[in-house]
């Protein structure tokens, strides 16, 4: 059932949950799944990566991934106490306030992301940092090739990094593949929201979140040899306007800006290129199999969250870590009509339940369709 099928998961922070969910339901409906390709990109490759390091049977690590997540706390990804948020603030703002006459020590991001990289160490089983398991996988066979995407500050392309299989490196217009030795940096580096997280150097360059530059975040996979995708997005439905309610919103918030942003920048591109695939799909079967070259039918399943994961963290806003939530709410997030921007930093046990139970009640609702998908 699974041998052709590639598992591709977007970015999106904390709502990459709601994945783990998604996962969880198809792993128990469809116990003999295992896909031999996995690729990811930002919080999509944390969870690509523990997939592609864990030995045990699919549906057990993917058990195991929901402890992880359901156990995760906010001080498990970065510090919220008083003193290391308000520092890294303080050298901030200095240095533009001061056009960077203030020589004060040079802050690389808004928070301290050590925790998470202790948090990756262990559930990884990657004490040194290398992840063994994928080469033992591998070598069993129950793994092809595993893909991760970052994106380099220093050249300013997309990079993704892929471990096993015989493919072509590949360099389109701002985006190379390569051929690596997967660790946790690369990790990292690939979940490094720009600013909030720091970025990470990995061979001499420095990285961040993947999803900033990936135009085509379905190429990773198709360059790795699928010919079926199944894509877990967390990019939630777009609420319909309505003229009259659109005429009394108030002035935009700077939380409600930076989720739109953080959606084009990360989630959109994600949309588009599954319209692509379509679109090519649709084009190819008009043509006969001697004229289409290397192209090749893609068979696409792309699973989104039935609700708006930006709305529902405004339910959990209010338990959030005192100092994270006073920071937060300097940036309108109480004015928010739908957060976004939290959403994707909002490491909240309630909430992280919350994903993880839509996500498999969305398979619940779509369980034919998926059956149909993987029957093919």
């Amino acid at each position: 059932m699974s041998d052709q099928v590639a598992l591709v998961l977007s970015g999106g922070g904390a709502r990459a949950a709601y994945q783990v969910g998604v996962l969880r339901g198809i792993s128990r409906r469809f116990p003999d799944l295992a896909p031999p390709i996995l690729t990811g990109v930002s919080a999509g490759a944390i969870n690509a990566a523990f997939l592609a390091a864990h030995t045990e049977p699919f549906h057990a690590k993917v058990d195991l991934l929901r402890q992880m997540w359901r156990d995760l706390r906010t001080d498990d990804v970065f510090r919220v106490d008083s003193a290391s948020l308000a520092r890294n603030v303080a050298r901030t703002g200095l240095r533009l306030v001061s056009g960077g006459l203030i020589r004060a020590p040079r802050s690389s991001a808004l928070v301290d992301t050590s925790p998470l990289r202790e948090l990756l160490l262990r559930s990884m089983a990657a004490p040194d940092g290398s992840l063994s398991g994928i080469d033992a996988n591998l070598a069993r066979g129950t793994l092809r090739s595993v893909a991760i995407t970052a994106s380099c500050y220093t050249t300013g392309r997309s990079v993704t990094w892929f471990q096993g299989g015989e493919p072509r490196l590949w360099d389109r217009d701002h985006r190379v593949g390569e051929h690596a030795v997967l660790t946790v940096d690369h990790v990292l580096a690939s979940a490094s929201l720009p600013l909030f997280f720091p970025a990470v150097q990995v061979g001499g360059r420095w990285y961040g979140d993947g999803g900033i530059r990936l135009t085509a975040p379905l190429s990773p996979a198709i360059h790795l040899g699928a010919s079926r995708i199944l894509a877990i997005s967390t990019r939630s439905p777009l609420a319909p306007v309505t003229a009259d309610g659109e005429s009394a919103a108030p002035y935009p918030p700077p939380a409600q800006v930076a989720g739109t942003l953080m959606n084009a920048v990360f989630l959109d591109s994600f949309d588009a290129d599954a319209l692509s695939a379509r679109r090519v799909n649709d084009l190819l079967q008009a043509w006969p199999p001697e004229q289409r070259g290397e192209l090749r039918p893609l068979d696409l399943f792309v699973m989104r969250p039935s609700r708006d994961l930006g709305r529902l963290a405004d339910e959990f806003e209010p338990r959030l870590p005192s100092a994270f939530r006073f920071m937060t709410r300097g940036w309108g997030t109480k004015e928010a009509r739908s957060n976004d921007f939290l959403s994707m930093v909002m490491f909240q046990p309630d909430y992280i339940a919350g994903l993880i139970a839509i996500g498999e009640a969305d398979v619940s609702a779509r369980s034919e369709a998926l059956s149909a998908f993987l029957a093919r």
